[in-house]
This record gives structure tokens, C-alpha cells and sequence, in this order.
């Protein structure tokens, strides 16, 4: 990605208010922050700097976002890993982007032994988000799924979406885009240069024990994204549960008015 093209793509970040945009395919080599002319600021994990410039990675997000970043690690030109710290939990984010259709079956397994091993690194502790391109068409039949999708997804299921619906399945991960009822415009996350097909192949994906926090996941066609790819986006509220009724009626109860009984409170003062 050229940083004209950055550029483009913050301004759209900025106009949509997101404070964390995922990026695949960004063709930078190396490892680094980037600050773009808009402010936003740029994490991103590509192949060495020497390699060819292809795939890469990296998480754009906003100032405001940016301070409450805690740490972030470059895994691979596929995968990259940031923390954030939120009012309620520690927030792991992990932008990835999976091989495409042409990709041979070792650099397909080398990928999702690295995705496994990272998701296996998260604290169980923290909310676990993925997000990206995974190359994965997941479909509207969740039959052997039901805990990792719900039956609101584009099309039909193939192979590599199989495969992201597996992993999702043993890492309890639930697959956002199939969860809310959109239109398909709303659901498509690429469209061929034709506008004959669109796919349902970009995801957000959260830990299960979050599910209710994610309040929607849908694609925006307006937004230039510099790319055939639409802009996907994820709205995620962190919410403290209230108590129970029964938390409540379990609390232990005080008569306080055997404090006015002198011989009470004196006995209670000298027990303190």
C-alpha cells in the first residue's frame, strides 16, 4: 500500500469514526509504527525488508486509540497482534490475513498453525477479537457450527471457510458477520472487478463469553477503501453486567437499629 494510499484510507477511517481499522495486503516490509499526514497511526508486520513486497499486515488507529495501546507484536507478514486497555478488560486484537486460493497447502497450514498458537497465547482473561481478511467463505448454513456462527452469512460454505468455522469452534470464537440479519449488499465484503460476484471472505470474530458486546458487523460500500474490498465494520460496547435480583437478596443483612442499645455499641466498639 502506497502511503498516498494510507492517506486515502485514514481519511475514510476518520470519517466513519473508527478508532481501530485492520488492514491486510499492505505490501510494507518490516516491522513498524507509522504516523499518516491525518494522525492516525500505523502498526504494521510484513515479509523482510529485502523480500518481495507482498501480503503484510497492519492495525490503524486513531490518537485517542493509540494511547490506550499497551503493547502490539508483529507475528508474521500474516498476522499481527495489539493489546488495548479498556475500562472493563484488556483488549487483544489480532488482524490477520489469510492465504488466498493459489496459496499450496503447506503455506495454507503454516498460517493456521501460527493463528492457532497465537489465539492460544491470549489470556482467557482478556476479550480476544480477530479481524481481517481469512479468505474464508463461512455461508448461511451453521449446521455443526451453531456455537461459532450464527445463520446470517453470505452464500455457501467452502473449504477455507470450513476450516475458519473449525478454528473459530475450538478457540470459542463466535463469526460476527453471520449473526446479524443485513441486507446481502450489507453482508458482501469483496465484489469482482466485474460487480458480477461479491463474497462474504473479510470477518470479525469475538470470544464467545463477549458475544452480546458486539452490537453489529456490517460492510459499507461508500467508503473508498482503496481496494475491492469493502469496508467492514464491527461496532463493540463493553458493558459491566448488574447485579442479580438474587446477588441482591444474598447480600448479608445488618440491623442497624440495635446500634442506638448503648450496651450494643459499646460491646461493638470494643470489639473493632
Amino acid at each position: 500500500m502506497e502511503t498516498t494510499k494510507l492517506s486515502q484510507v485514514d481519511k475514510e477511517r476518520n470519517a466513519y469514526h473508527i478508532e481501530i481499522l485492520g488492514l491486510s495486503e499492505t505490501r510494507w516490509n518490516g516491522s513498524g509504527e507509522h504516523r499518516t499526514p491525518q494522525g492516525g497511526i500505523l502498526l504494521y508486520s510484513g515479509k523482510p525488508i529485502k523480500d518481495k513486497h507482498e501480503s503484510g499486515v497492519g492495525i490503524l488507529m486513531s490518537p485517542k486509540a493509540h494511547k490506550s495501546l499497551i503493547e502490539w507484536k508483529p507475528i508474521s507478514d500474516r498476522i499481527i497482534v495489539a493489546r488495548f486497555s479498556t475500562k472493563l478488560r484488556k483488549l487483544v486484537l489480532i488482524q490477520c490475513y489469510a492465504p488466498t486460493e493459489q496459496a499450496t497447502t503447506d503455506e495454507e497450514d503454516a498460517f493456521y498453525e501460527t493463528f492457532e498458537n497465537t489465539l492460544r497465547n491470549a489470556k482467557r482473561s482478556e476479550i480476544t477479537m480477530v479481524i481481517g481478511d481469512l479468505n474464508a467463505k463461512v455461508g448461511a448454513d451453521n449446521k455443526n457450527f451453531e456455537h461459532a456462527m450464527g445463520r446470517h452469512g453470505l452464500g455457501d460454505m467452502n473449504e477455507k471457510g470450513e476450516r475458519f468455522a473449525e478454528l473459530c469452534l475450538n478457540n470459542n470464537l463466535v463469526i460476527g458477520g453471520a449473526l446479524f440479519p443485513h441486507k446481502q449488499i450489507h453482508k458482501a465484503t469483496w465484489v469482482s472487478p466485474d460487480q458480477t460476484t461479491q463474497n462474504q471472505i473479510d470477518h470479525i470474530a469475538i470470544h464467545k463469553k463477549w458475544r452480546r458486546s458486539l452490537l453489529d458487523v456490517r460492510a459499507f460500500r461508500g467508503a473508498d477503501a482503496a481496494s475491492n474490498h469493502q469496508l467492514l465494520i464491527g461496532s463493540l460496547q463493553l458493558k459491566i453486567a448488574a447485579l442479580s435480583v438474587r446477588d441482591i437478596a444474598d447480600r448479608p443483612k445488618f440491623n442497624t437499629d440495635k446500634l442506638k442499645i448503648k450496651m450494643v455499641h459499646k460491646n461493638l466498639e470494643k470489639e473493632i
